[in-house]
């Protein structure tokens, strides 16, 4: 099992390094996104995850595909906090998006606040302001460049783990701090 790395790691507040041509379609990048995965999904409200968070200073980062599917989330997350099935749960690339070496070109002028948890942070929440709207281009596995668009929780938790790629923790940016 994959362990994620916490608050106080020194991994968590260095800017992580871009993934190198070569390193594009190889078996490591690869390798890293499985366990990146797998850490994400043994937790069961994990919807999100960045490799620094794995202890690997990369920029890539993973957001659970069914954040598109707020009925299908819900439902997840519903399950495996009943049944702990989270820790076996069995997923595939279909289940993720990749994000490599993102960077968000636009972000709308409207914000809005809302509350933020983190892997690396448990137990704590707090109200983070970030833009509704966002456009990320980034890279997928293969090396190949994409950009989209996102609104909603999916452009939060874009936002959220380019915040990691950087160094920064949600608890940096929030307000009404509270341990749950």
């Amino acid at each position: 099992m994959t362990s994620i790395a916490l608050k106080n790691d020194p991994v968590l507040r260095k800017k992580a390094a871009p993934v190198a041509i070569e390193e594009f379609g190889s078996h490591n990048l690869v390798k890293t996104i499985a366990a990146m995965a797998e850490a994400m999904f043994q937790e069961p409200d994990g919807i999100g995850i960045a490799a620094p968070q794995i202890k690997i200073p990369k920029q890539v980062f993973l957001v659970a595909a069914d954040v598109l599917n707020p009925v299908q989330l819900n439902e997840r997350i519903q399950t495996s906090n009943k049944t702990g099935a989270g820790k076996s749960r069995h997923f595939t690339s279909d289940d993720y998006l990749v994000f490599i070496n993102p960077k968000i070109e636009k972000y709308s002028q409207k914000k809005s606040k809302d509350i933020e948890g983190c892997l690396s942070v448990r137990g704590i929440y707090g109200e983070v302001t970030r833009s509704e709207k966002i456009v990320v281009q980034y890279y997928n596995v293969n090396g190949k460049r994409l950009s989209r668009g996102a609104s909603g929780l999916f452009a939060r938790i874009i936002q959220h783990e380019v915040d990691h790629l950087n160094g920064t923790l949600f608890i940096d940016k929030a307000n009404n701090i509270q341990k749950i």
